[in-house]
């Protein structure tokens, strides 16, 4: 089998996630890595036996044998990096959110529609087999009539004015924290289940933290700097910590999201539920491998993953028996898996989030911004 070659650029805690997924797909090679600090990037390089290392990537969108690159840096690389990987005619995958404006995620959909080349943003949630099962569900009106959503993602790394993380600066993070960081994540994946789109927000965000404590070395993704015996330096933090959003979707149907990356006790706790005129389903990220499916006159249902608990829909991701549980990893390499199956049959449907995707959630999160500081619904543009 020809091996399809990989570029990762960004060596740190999610580039990590995606050397590792990559490598689970028959066909896929890892034959790059990218990273500003050379030194750090090198080495992880050689430990996981990654062929070759790029200090700039620059120079690895010259390698002609690599077909696609793995975006995994900061916010603010996002749009430089790939529109040079578009313009170097490779496909690419960028972690979210797309770019840090809308205008930026435009231009990059008309380039690669010129160049002809298949894009992917990394709403993986959606890639879980049990949220696959709930779109199903609610495609087919197996709950009836889908009338509500309710959603909720909740963390606590970041519940001490000592938790500093680039996230904060807006300069690298970008306006919103909190509702584009893990919020995202939720107004994607409700809209994947329901198969439409959020149509107004009304969004009420909180800033615990106006001002929190960095270190000199600041903590990675989800590590903890600890809270004493350290020197700090103040830094005022605009983003939010937290936020409660209401939503409209298409078809009139209602929702709430709670977000917060505050929450003393909560690691990754998402959470979907939509309520049916016959049925509800609920399916948690902690237990991905559930769906709750409950109903007023029979007994409720706690249903596992398993092929002969799914549809059609979801069997094709499903490769171990009931029990052997599925999760977070599991869907980050469902929708890598899909986005290559679309590079090698642009023709074929997929079901990972393409860029057009990533565009609306970003206008999702420019909406909840605007509602908060106006204190009013608005409608977010089709």
């Amino acid at each position: 089998m020809e091996q399809i070659k990989v570029g990762i650029i960004g060596a740190g805690f999610i580039g990590k996630q995606h050397i590792e997924a990559v490598r689970r797909i028959p066909g896929l090679t890892v034959l790059a890595l990218c990273d500003t600090n050379e030194k750090a990037g090198r080495e992880i390089a050689q430990n996981l036996g990654i062929p070759e290392f790029y200090s700039d990537y620059r120079e690895m969108m010259k390698n002609p044998e690599l077909v696609s690159i793995h975006n995994c840096t900061p916010t603010n690389m996002h749009f430089e990096i790939n529109r040079a990987a578009l313009e170097a005619g490779k496909h690419i995958y960028c972690e979210k959110p797309l770019t840090m404006t809308v205008e930026e995620a435009t231009e990059l959909i008309k380039l690669a529609k010129e160049k002809h080349v298949c894009t992917g943003v990394n709403f993986n949630y959606r890639n879980n087999v049990m949220v696959h099962e709930m779109k199903d569900r609610v495609c087919r009106q197996a709950i009836g009539k889908a009338f509500m959503v309710y959603g909720e993602y909740l963390q606590d790394w970041l519940l001490f004015d000592t938790d500093y993380d680039w996230r904060m600066n807006p300069e690298t993070g970008g306006e919103s924290r909190a509702v584009a960081d893990i919020g995202s994540h939720c107004f994607d994946t409700a809209q994947y289940v329901l198969g439409r789109r959020i149509k107004s927000v009304y969004a009420n965000l909180i800033h615990l933290y106006p001002v929190r404590k960095k270190t000199e070395e600041a903590a990675g993704t989800f590590e903890k700097p600890g809270r004493n015996g350290r020197q700090y330096t103040e830094i005022a933090v605009p983003s939010e910590d937290a936020a409660f959003v209401m939503a409209e979707f298409e078809d009139g149907i209602q929702g709430l999201f709670l977000i917060s990356q505050v929450s003393a006790g909560k690691k990754n706790g998402l959470a979907l539920t939509v309520n049916g005129t016959e049925a509800s389903l609920t399916w948690q990220q902690e237990r991905a491998d559930h769906l709750f499916i409950g109903e007023r006159e029979n007994g409720n249902e706690d249903l596992y993953a398993s092929v002969q608990n799914v549809g059609s829909y979801a069997a094709p991701w499903i490769a171990l028996p009931a029990g052997h549980s599925v999760g977070w990893a599991d869907a980050f390499c469902n929708g890598i898996t899909s986005f290559y199956g679309h590079i090698k049959k642009p023709e074929q449907p997929f079901v990972h989030a393409g860029f057009e995707e990533g565009r609306q959630i970003m206008r999702v999160v420019d909406a909840c911004i605007r509602s908060n500081a106006e204190n009013r619904w608005v409608t977010i543009e089709s």
